[in-house]
């Protein structure tokens, strides 16, 4: 059996990432070691991630480290990955995908509808406060950083009327007494590859990819890859106002999409089925773009 090392961001969820693929290697009989590294993204917390703008601000450094031999994988969470790798390294595996839809949080509403008038809520993503300026344009949305704790706690501190966060990390900590409403796709579309895991190696290292093999999941892969090749038609990262949600049904890949600015005055949508998602995602793509995605994306990029 082999001894790996897995290199992984310090916050509370990406260790419970970490932790999560090292125990299932465990279980083959593989000797895994965790190695905390410190990317970008985890030292510029003062603003929002819109404005940081970075793309790999949560990889990079992962990345170096993979690529200088100090660690024999990465597990990162897929969103955070940019939609092109570099070709010194492939994805290995992406594991079975959790609910990628978004969480509604707050200590006294049920719901978006139920916030009262000029009701303060707290997210870090430009994708959601866009989708939540359409649904409701009164809203007082603020940017809101750090890890799910320290959002949660300043929740119930009363510093906001509700936060918004990825259901699947709020699953997979098992924090989801403040989840009033798991928000559906067609009221927020998720973020590209949100709920997913991705398993980073180095191109060509035959031998750690067969140890991962069995990490792999066919319609997480299926699913993701739709989704990131529209983002990556769009030209976008995980701090645009681009959602993307795909699905398998009866063996055929449907996705939708959409494309908001920031400030919820237009809100573009798309839809498409096929069997290859990395077409899928790219006509979906164009058709958002002919729709006049472009003109929207060019003023965030402004």
């Amino acid at each position: 059996m082999a001894h790996l090392r897995i290199g992984s961001r310090g916050s509370q969820l990406a260790l419970w990432q970490a932790n999560h693929i090292a125990g299932l290697l465990r279980e083959r009989g593989h000797d895994v070691h965790i190695q905390i590294i410190h990317t970008t993204g985890d030292k510029i917390t003062g603003v929002a991630l819109a404005q940081v703008g970075a793309k790999g601000m949560f990889t990079k450094e992962i990345e170096e480290a993979l690529a200088a031999n100090h660690v024999d994988l990465a597990v990162h969470s897929l969103k955070d990955l940019p939609t092109e790798l570099s070709g010194e390294f492939e994805l290995a595996a992406i594991p079975r995908r959790e609910d990628p839809r978004d969480a509604f949080c707050s200590v006294r509403y049920e719901n978006i509808e139920q916030l009262p008038r000029h009701a303060r809520v707290g997210t870090s993503s430009l994708r959601r406060h866009a989708q939540l300026k359409v649904l409701r344009p009164d809203l007082e949305i603020h940017a809101l950083r750090g890890n799910i704790d320290t959002r949660l706690r300043k929740l119930e501190a009363g510093e906001y009327d509700a936060v918004i966060l990825a259901a699947a990390g709020l699953h997979r900590l098992s924090k989801t007494e403040l989840v009033r409403q798991i928000i559906p796709a067609d009221t927020m579309c998720p973020a590209a590859g949100q709920g997913a895991l991705a398993i980073e190696i180095r191109a060509g290292d035959a031998a750690t990819a067969q140890h991962l093999a069995f990490l792999e999941d066919s319609a997480a892969r299926a699913t993701t890859t739709c989704e990131r090749a529209l983002l990556n038609k769009l030209g976008g990262g995980c701090q645009v106002p681009i959602g993307a949600t795909a699905q398998v049904r009866e063996g055929t890949l449907h996705l939708d999409a959409i494309v908001a600015r920031p400030d919820g005055t237009k809100l573009l949508r798309e839809s498409g089925n096929g069997q290859d998602p990395v077409r899928l995602g790219k006509a979906v793509g164009e058709a958002l773009l002919e729709s006049g995605a472009d003109e929207i994306l060019e003023e965030v990029y402004g």
